[in-house]
């Protein structure tokens, strides 16, 4: 019989020398021999499949997704009001806890998501992992911890190329989760990530409408807004609104494309419909990162009506945003504004794109004064001369 090395074996599998070894030691790679600290691999030996895809013997033939526990709140449809709710009645175990990690994170303590989230890192439990991944590196971008952002983010990008062309299913959370943690932080997608129309069928219908939040999204990033609001609309009267946490972040991505449409009636509609989705269980962390692509929305139509609420967005921003340029301008190269007030940064954005004083201010409910005040601060801290060198440091 011919033998290869643990090496070898990890090249030609796409895994860890470590991984290898930790499956030779389990007895689950037939006739492979320890000798010393290492492993004979019998040549032809086909790579076992990784416990945290679950058992059996065809895991191909389960239902997409049975045995994973991903983003499980995210998944699940429930009356405005009823979040918490929704989570308690859940099993106990990974959906549940993962679940309350989704909720402490879209609900605004980033401290308690991340503590929660920690624990499921290294979980056998592929979705569990995946998703305290994700939800571990947003948290942690709002804590300030970098660091622990980034190794998480990593992890998310490693996924994709590690479980290579594995189950269809198992592919589908990897690229989901991949997709999620690389364009809502406008970084570039991962090498290897699946192309949508291959793993969005196979999603389960809450995380297939966030999936297609994230395309939506990815769409703006690309300029094409009309289609994005399109995909969005689509999306929505599909039954997305069923699912309150992908539709309220759908709702946004919606807002986004209008106001650069220059469409403000539809903005705040869709506003106003992730407002009502959002409000009932506290779930505000979304309006929070998304405020610089809003174009002044939240000035314009929160701050007058909720000013409490107003003021705790901000906040989320605030800490949020300083996470996001700390991971984003280093790695996209793009110096995004880091010391503009959120109105100084939303008027900015408007001007940016070509809109006058007397435009920014019938929008925000302030005066041309105002504006061109909080204009002439911005351009000051940003060392720019005009509008043209305002763009450059303005979200795309």
């Amino acid at each position: 019989m011919e033998y290869i090395t643990v090496q070898e074996a990890a090249e030609k599998w796409d895994l860890s020398d470590r991984t290898v070894q930790h499956f030779c030691k389990q007895g689950r790679i037939p006739g492979a021999r320890k000798f010393g600290k290492s492993w004979a691999i019998p040549a032809a030996a086909e790579r076992p499949l990784d416990p945290r895809l679950g058992s059996g013997a065809s895991p191909e033939a389960e239902e997409p997704f049975t045995g994973l526990t991903l983003m499980p709140l995210m998944n699940t449809p429930f009356p405005p009001g009823q979040c918490l709710a929704a989570v308690e009645a859940m099993a106990e175990g990974a959906e549940k806890e993962i679940a309350r990690a989704e909720y402490h994170y879209f609900s605004g303590p980033p401290d308690r998501a991340a503590q929660e989230a920690e624990l499921w890192l290294t979980s056998d439990n592929l979705g569990a992992r995946l998703s305290a991944c994700l939800i571990y590196a947003y948290a942690n971008l709002s804590l300030g911890r970098i660091p622990q952002a980034r190794f998480a983010l990593t992890d998310l990008e490693n996924s994709v190329r590690v479980i290579g062309k594995t189950v269809p299913r198992i592919r589908a959370a990897a690229g989901f989760t991949a997709a999620a943690g690389a364009v809502l932080l406008h970084l570039p997608l991962p090498d290897g990530l699946p192309p949508t129309e291959e793993f969005l069928p196979l999603l389960p219908p809450g995380l297939r409408a966030f999936a297609l939040y994230i395309y939506a999204h990815y769409l703006y990033l690309q300029g094409n807004y009309g289609a994005s609001a399109g995909m969005v609309e689509a999306t929505l009267a599909m039954g997305a609104a069923r699912y309150p946490i992908p539709a309220i972040y759908l709702h946004l991505v919606a807002v986004m494309d209008y106001m650069s449409l220059r469409q403000t009636d539809q903005a705040r509609t869709h506003l106003l419909a992730a407002w009502t989705l959002a409000r009932p269980d506290d779930l505000i962390e979304g309006l929070g990162e998304h405020h610089g692509l809003l174009g002044g929305m939240l000035e314009a139509v929160i701050k007058p009506n909720w000013p409490e609420d107003f003021r705790r967005i901000i906040d989320i921003t605030y800490r949020f945003s300083a996470g996001w340029r700390k991971v984003h301008n280093p790695t996209t190269g793009h110096d995004v504004a880091d010391d503009l007030t959120t109105t100084e940064f939303a008027a900015s954005m408007l001007a940016a794109r070509g809109w006058t004083n007397q435009e920014i201010a019938d929008h925000m409910g302030i005066s041309p004064n105002t504006v061109k005040h909080h204009l002439s601060e911005a351009m000051k801290k940003l060392g720019a001369e005009n509008r043209k060198e305002l763009k450059k440091h303005m979200l795309q």
